[in-house]
């Protein structure tokens, strides 16, 4: 585990160097750079939650899971299960 850490921890400072090596104009574009596609990612993901929640059909519905779904089932499932039901009492 002390490897692992060590390891980490050489390559972060080796990134803080390559860092302080760059000149301050370059280290300001490139936080720029970084804060805008921060910024485009950020609006993106609350433009699709907006669109998502948007849609009229977007409802959450809070039911007991059976395992399988009562709405995927046909008239002839449904029938065979209260024939079923109906036998067994």
């Amino acid at each position: 585990m002390k490897r692992i850490r060590d390891k980490i921890e050489y390559y972060v400072l080796e990134v803080d160097n390559r860092w302080r090596i760059l000149p301050v104009k370059r280290q300001r574009l490139l936080t720029k750079l970084f804060f805008v596609g921060y910024a485009l990612l950020t609006l993106l993901v609350i433009v699709s939650i907006c669109i998502s929640t948007s849609q009229r059909n977007n409802k959450i519905s809070i039911n007991h899971i059976d395992g399988i779904s009562k709405k995927t089932q046909t008239k002839d499932t449904i029938q065979a299960d209260k024939t079923n039901l109906l036998i067994k009492k």
